[in-house]
């Protein structure tokens, strides 16, 4: 893919996944605006990017608070005079159980994965539509937000509700030629470090040791450069032609997930009673019960 002449901000790209696609779209011919929390990281990955021969500038701020995704576009308009793509990517997570979640874990999650994506997304969709020559948005959902998953209560509903915003912006935004998609990326990382059956797997992939097959091509879970190609396609002209799609990949896989939809119906003529229900349910429910959490069989 040839990114060349290409503006692209990628937020939460001072390590893993998003450190991998800042790489990718410049190796791509893309110049990147890489975001971070922390100047060090940024900083670090933007050397690499140089070094390499490509052209990226560091933005420190924390997305999902006021002003931070409108300083990655001024960064991206100032330093390359243009922006076609924005990878929301920031996240964060402070992963427990629902009866041991407190309201200041729940709170940055949600600030961090679900309000920042919504203000990288409006501040991006308002330069699009003003600048006039489309562009493309990849946000980054998860497989906790598609099926849930055991100790992620803000976590979850962050990324189910990127799905939401991802459908709705690619409405929105269609006439203004603006592709709008997510990504459901599935790669050990610092962040998946935290999830037990996935620990030692980490330290693994850290000390350069192969993936087995089973977890790269079964479970679709590898390295945070298995991702970055997606976002690379998703990113050029041929990409742009899809939008509104949830699009997961991980190790050797890549998949479509299907949207939320009526799965079977009945009517009945005068609506419905709690007797009534009862009896239609054995008929409705059988073999359409749609399965939910994340399982990994390790």
């Amino acid at each position: 893919m040839d990114l060349n002449g290409q503006v692209a901000v990628v937020t939460g790209a001072g390590r893993g996944i998003g450190r991998s696609m800042a790489q990718h779209l410049a190796q791509a011919g893309a110049s990147v605006v890489v975001n971070d929390l922390d100047a060090d990281p940024a900083q670090h990955v933007v050397d690499e990017i140089t070094q390499a021969g490509g052209k990226a500038v560091a933005v420190a701020a924390e997305i999902g608070t006021e002003g931070a995704a409108e300083a990655c576009i001024a960064a991206a308009l100032d330093s390359f005079g243009r922006l076609d793509v924005l990878v929301a990517n920031a996240g964060v997570l402070r992963d427990s159980v629902l009866w041991k979640t407190e309201d200041e874990a729940f709170d940055l999650v949600i600030r961090t994965h679900l309000r920042g994506t919504f203000q990288c997304g409006r501040a991006a969709a308002r330069h699009f539509r003003e600048a006039g020559h489309g562009g493309a948005l990849v946000l980054v959902g998860s497989p906790a937000g598609q099926l849930g998953n055991f100790g992620q209560t803000a976590y979850a509903a962050a990324k189910a509700g990127i799905a939401g915003m991802t459908r709705t912006w690619a409405a929105e935004l269609q006439r203004a030629e603006v592709a709008v998609n997510a990504i459901i990326p599935t790669a050990l990382t610092r962040m998946t470090e935290t999830i037990p059956p996935l620990a030692p797997y980490v330290q693994a992939m850290e000390r350069g040791e192969p993936l087995p097959e089973k977890l790269r091509a079964d479970l679709g879970i590898g390295l945070p450069e298995d991702i970055a190609p997606l976002v690379v396609y998703l990113a050029s002209q041929a990409g742009r032609a899809t939008t509104g799609q949830c699009i997961g990949i991980g190790g050797d896989r890549l998949a479509f997930w299907s949207h939320p939809s009526e799965h079977r119906v009945q009517t009945r003529s005068g609506g419905w009673t709690p007797d009534s229900i009862a009896e239609a349910w054995p008929d409705l429910t059988r073999d359409a019960l749609q399965p939910f959490g994340i399982t990994m069989d390790l």
